[in-house]
């Protein structure tokens, strides 16, 4: 650490990111003669140095991708940040981890859907990645801190790490310090703005081991993040939504597209025995295609026929009207 105040000076200096970081240490050999060169002026280095002493304050680390704790997913990312300031339980950083990520505008059920599914994940010893936006992001941390334990879930943040956003989250941001960690390449102190959220879901993709995407339209940050996993090699699932609705075209397309897998619940990561009783309910013992022909069936008169309550068959509809199999007419299904 002791050449933390170097990095930042670097770092802090207009035009200067991960790329340019690495240009000038490979022109000038070292950091110090990095900085040298830069001809910094003597209020602008107090200025950093005021930062790293109210970080120091406000208990809050930074991380250098050649330390130990840094997170080793993020490592492995190119040009991914040179310095991470950390808030809360380091240790959370390098569990096994999943990114949850979707609209701000989530339904009731969207939002209850992504936070069982969160909890049930830090029950089998995972983190949960997600930004700390309102709706889906909100939804997983609640989720993940749910469990027990103090290294559930990992905030990454657009502006500083003191710098609590949205306002609404002010609640959420303090448990989320108490019981796992706050990440930002940003400075200390520093607002988040628009340009910057791109730059966060590139983290946040980073950071997982894998990536699940809720409700979420088709041009959204999103959309991005899950991008993002998928360039970085990450597997991408999908929850999928009723093809009417906006917040479901993204995660329908992903899955329509063969660049998402399918995610329904739980079980399919954990309970293979389970999952494939499942699936052999839907395609053979009750299966719903098999009751449908070209008469709209309501689906009141589905989940009857096969014996399941409309809630439970509601996931299964969506899933054939994505394949292409059935379509809605009349307030019922038909075959296609």
């Amino acid at each position: 650490m002791k050449d933390l105040l170097q990095k930042l000076l670097l770092l802090r200096s207009n035009g200067v990111g991960p790329v340019k970081y690495k240009e000038l240490i490979s022109e000038y050999g070292d950091v110090y003669s990095a900085v040298d060169s830069m001809h910094l002026s003597q209020d602008f280095i107090d200025n950093v140095k005021q930062e790293i002493d109210n970080a120091y304050n406000m208990g809050i680390e930074y991380i250098c991708d050649d330390d130990s704790r840094y997170p080793k997913n993020l490592l492995n990312i190119k040009n991914h940040p040179i310095v991470l300031s950390v808030r809360g339980n380091i240790d959370t950083l390098n569990k096994p981890n999943v990114a949850m990520v979707g609209t701000r505008h989530s339904t009731a059920s969207g939002m209850n859907f992504m936070s069982e599914l969160s909890n049930e994940f830090v029950k089998h010893g995972f983190a949960i990645t997600s930004g700390m936006a309102m709706g889906t992001d909100t939804s997983a941390h609640l989720g993940a801190l749910k469990a027990n334990g103090n290294t559930q879930t990992i905030a990454v943040l657009a502006g500083g790490v003191d710098y609590i956003w949205p306002l609404e989250n002010e609640s959420l941001y303090y448990e989320i310090l108490d019981r796992g960690v706050v990440i930002s390449e940003m400075p200390v102190g520093t607002k988040p703005l628009a340009k910057n959220f791109v730059q966060r879901n590139h983290w946040v993709a980073g950071l997982c081991d894998f990536l699940i995407i809720g409700e979420a339209d088709e041009k959204s940050g999103s959309m991005i993040t899950a991008r993002f996993a998928k360039e970085y090699g990450k597997q991408v699932f999908a929850i999928p939504g009723h093809p009417s609705d906006s917040r479901s075209v993204g995660p329908n397309s992903l899955i329509k597209n063969g660049e998402a897998t399918l995610c329904m619940s739980i079980n399919d990561f954990f309970d293979d025995e389970k999952k494939q009783k499942n699936e052999k309910n839907i395609h053979q013992e009750n299966n719903i295609l098999d009751k449908i022909g070209m008469i709209p069936v309501s689906e009141s008169v589905l989940a009857n026929l096969v014996k399941k309550s409309v809630a439970e068959i509601k996931s299964e509809l969506v899933v054939l009207e994505l394949q292409g199999l059935i379509r809605k007419q009349d307030g019922g299904y038909v075959l296609n």
